[in-house]
């Protein structure tokens, strides 16, 4: 069994020097979702990643209306994964997407005064 990780070829995801590159917040949480659930057990790697190559072809295959986003393409292919399996229907999916997208920026950052008085530990 492949790795998260260990993706290669056209589902490669985006790397500078070794390290995987994430533009902007969401990217880095999407990416961390999926290997979250495929970890506890959601469904396997090789169906993730086929749904990633067949997301990838299907751009491709588009004239490309939109820009290429390799982590948009990966979130497509979680959603297609987890709708698959039936873990969560397709309208809970754009439901749940539709109000992460209306939060707030800066809206999942804790005031990092209130967060330290949680810790007994000095920072």
């Amino acid at each position: 069994m492949s790795a998260p990780l260990d993706i290669a070829g056209p589902a490669a995801p985006p790397r500078s020097n070794g390290e995987l590159v994430f533009a902007e917040p969401w990217e880095s949480r999407a990416f961390g979702m999926a290997v979250t659930l495929y970890e506890a057990g959601a469904f396997t790697w090789p169906d993730f990643q086929a749904a990633l190559i067949a997301r990838i072809a299907a751009w491709e295959a588009s004239a490309a209306d939109e820009p290429y986003n390799y982590y948009r393409l990966w979130l497509a292919a979680l959603e297609d994964v987890l709708a698959d399996m039936r873990t969560v229907s397709t309208g809970e999916i754009t439901t749940r997407a539709q109000d992460l997208a209306q939060r707030p920026p800066g809206h999942d950052h804790h005031d990092h005064h209130d967060h330290d008085e949680h810790h007994d530990h000095p920072h």
